[in-house]
């Protein structure tokens, strides 16, 4: 050892090469921690199924029935999956959606809504909603023929109609009062927010984060009170001028607000009765460093690959404006547990000490060049792709590996079922 040797040469002191023996030790010991850690579900806490909302981070397939760009269900993804078999998962293996099934109690793999192989009960422990590309706005998921998170919700409507005519009404009420519901959307807004010049247009960073949370606070209303919500909003460009501008709601139903004197309007929100959806235990989690994907390192991180901090800067507004309106919600629904989760700081302290977590790469993803790759970029054709993916905390250009993932959803977890101890 190093430290030895210069103690040797009386370089440095028994002292000193003690102290850093020592902490060598303790930092093997923490990695040990961090790498074996596991959740174990507190004895009182117990869900009859999970269901799943959001992009392709939690997606476990539904793209695969749908024509969209956003499409991973061929090699090489899914190769660390059982079996090796891609399965429309934006991953080397399992995504958060299997893990959080499997460390709730509830099953192995949590089974996309559209798959027609769905059995009784695959529909008694919960299905998988969430869709590759999806968003609160519509501009991701128009653009990647996706769906949108209105229409996940439209798709959990027929899935209570379908579990009725199996159960019942009684029992299909305290299946969905009684299930856990994890929301994982926004990477997706926040990209398209960049890249569109219609929301720049209209919108400054501040003002399409605020959207995004009455969006995000939309979702969660209707998925508890049955109500689905409409947006008029008002924005006003650098010079002055008002912008009537179309958003449209949870519910596709579109709306004007005339101009105010405001930069932005507050949210105008029509509802319409729906049915009781029924919704109690859920869990939002946040905006994650998007600016520190590969992908974006590549085409915003400038000469030396760095984080796009105009992204995770948005990702930041959106996240420090969505945890009060959590908190907020909390005593609107004073019979529903929300539960905000913070994945934003977690991973980025796994990209920024990569070692620390037993991965040796974490700005680059393993498929193809890691720089790019994504989709149908990432297939088999491409020979740079690496032989060990759990060396690296991304798979392709924006998706993690699952030992990444397992490392996340173990900080979820805890946070999610710890209102419930």
């Amino acid at each position: 050892m190093q430290q030895l040797a210069a103690l040797e040469l009386g370089l440095v002191s028994p002292t000193t090469c003690c102290l850093v023996i020592l902490l060598s030790i303790f930092s093997c010991f923490d990695l040990q921690i961090i790498q074996a850690a596991g959740f174990i579900l507190p004895e009182n806490v117990s869900f009859p199924a999970l269901f799943m909302f959001g992009d392709s981070i939690v997606d476990t397939g539904n793209n695969n029935y749908i024509v969209s760009i956003a499409k991973c269900n061929f090699a090489p993804y899914g190769r660390d999956f059982p079996e090796g078999k891609p399965t429309g998962r934006f991953s080397n293996g399992k995504v958060p959606s299997d893990l959080i099934a499997e460390a709730l109690g509830v099953k192995e793999l949590l089974p996309p809504y559209l798959d027609p192989t769905l059995q009784i009960e695959d529909l008694l422990t919960g299905v998988n909603f969430a869709s590759g590309g999806a968003a609160f706005d519509i501009i991701a998921p128009e653009v990647l023929s996706a769906f949108t998170m209105s229409d996940q919700l439209e798709m959990f409507k027929q899935y209570i109609e379908k579990l009725k005519a199996v159960v019942g009404e009684e029992k299909t009420a305290t299946i969905l009062a009684e299930s856990a519901y994890i929301i994982c959307a926004g990477s997706n807004d926040l990209a398209g927010y960049f890249i569109t010049p219609t929301r720049k247009m209209d919108y400054d960073a501040p003002s399409y984060t605020h959207l995004m949370v009455q969006m995000a606070t939309s979702f969660i209303r209707e998925s508890v009170q049955g109500r689905s919500f409409d947006f008029c909003w008002v924005s006003r460009s650098a010079n002055g001028v008002a912008h009537k501008l179309v958003i449209y709601g949870l519910s596709s139903l579109s709306c004007f607000a005339e101009a105010m004197p405001r930069w932005l309007a507050d949210s105008v929100v029509f509802d319409q009765e729906l049915h009781q959806l029924g919704a109690r235990n859920i869990g939002v989690i946040n905006a994650p460093p998007v600016g520190c994907v590969p992908f974006q390192r590549t085409v915003n991180g400038g000469k030396v690959k760095g984080c796009a901090e105009n992204y995770n800067a948005a990702a930041k507004m959106f996240n420090a404006k969505l945890q009060p309106q959590i908190h907020w919600l909390k005593k609107e629904l004073p019979h529903t547990r929300l539960v905000y989760i913070d994945v934003y700081y977690p991973l980025l302290d796994i990209i920024q000490r990569p070692h620390l977590y037993g991965f040796e790469e974490s700005t680059k993803g393993c498929c193809g060049t890691g720089s790019i790759e994504l989709s149908i970029l990432c297939n088999d054709l491409n020979p740079c792709t690496c032989e060990d993916a759990s060396k690296y905390v991304f798979w392709d250009s924006y998706h993690p590996t699952e030992k990444a993932y397992a490392i996340l959803v173990d900080i979820l977890i805890k946070e999610f079922t710890k209102s419930f101890v």
